[in-house]
């Protein structure tokens, strides 16, 4: 075995016995599909009494993943603990310890924590769209074979995986998992909603990771975004990449 799947292997263990993180991964699936078939249900009986215009615009499957922004703060914080927590706590020595290479077992603790989301976020994503399609009804539903709904739904998966790994780049930067959910939840869920729905600064709002992901979850963008499902996947790419570059630079810079 590689020194690096060793490190992997090691960092899986960790993640499987840290009660938080167990439990923030099991109440994103449940929150997400709760919130999907209460949206169903809800979208089910107003559907007909929507005006000709809404019912010619509406989006079984954008509305049906509207679940997942809820249960993603959870997937936020997953990443967050998985990385913060060893600093706060000051296991990072006894990791380091372990694995004193820092770039391997940096890279270790970001596979281990990129490949737990997306297992969670392929679960989630699919759960949630039949459980929001099923609630809402068949008269007006959408089927995982209709045009652009497929793409929502690897958008959708995408998003939440790269969401996760972005916030623990954040996390190797700031080092405390309570300064990380204090700028990110507030970022993703209040601050970049507000900004998007504000026509002087929406063009440039949509731009921030969050926003850029959202995008993806759509397979008909809406005619106010400048970005595409495609750009916007190229976009959080790159915010993922430079907050993983800055975390790997902190780490190196951390003398405990």
């Amino acid at each position: 075995m590689s020194a690096l799947s060793s490190a992997v292997s090691f960092e899986m263990t960790k993640a499987r016995t840290v009660r938080s993180t167990v439990w923030s991964l099991i109440f994103c699936f449940l929150v997400s599909v709760a919130i999907a078939l209460l949206f169903g249900w809800v979208l089910r009986g107003a559907y007909d009494d929507m005006s000709p215009e809404g019912k010619a615009g509406f989006d079984p499957v954008a509305s049906g993943y509207n679940g997942l922004r809820l249960g993603m703060i959870a997937l936020v914080v997953f990443g967050v603990v998985l990385v913060g927590s060893e600093f706060s706590t000051g296991t990072i020595r006894s990791s380091l310890a372990a694995v004193p290479d820092r770039g391997r077992f940096y890279a270790a603790k970001i596979i281990t924590g990129t490949t737990i989301a997306l297992a969670v976020s392929v679960i989630t994503t699919f759960a949630t769209f039949f459980a929001a399609q099923t609630a809402i009804g068949s008269a007006r539903n959408a089927s995982i074979t209709d045009q652009g709904a497929l793409q929502a739904t690897m958008g959708a998966i995408i998003y939440m995986t790269l969401l996760c790994t972005f916030s623990m780049g954040v996390a190797a930067v700031l080092r405390s998992p309570a300064l990380s959910l204090g700028i990110l939840v507030p970022l993703f869920f209040m601050v970049s909603e507000i900004l998007n729905n504000l026509p002087g600064v929406q063009k440039v709002a949509q731009f921030l990771p969050d926003a850029a992901g959202q995008i993806m979850m759509r397979g008909d963008p809406p005619e106010s975004t400048v970005l595409n499902g495609w750009t916007g996947v190229g976009l959080l790419t790159l915010w993922t990449a430079a907050a993983l570059f800055a975390g790997y630079a902190g780490l190196r810079r951390w003398d405990g």
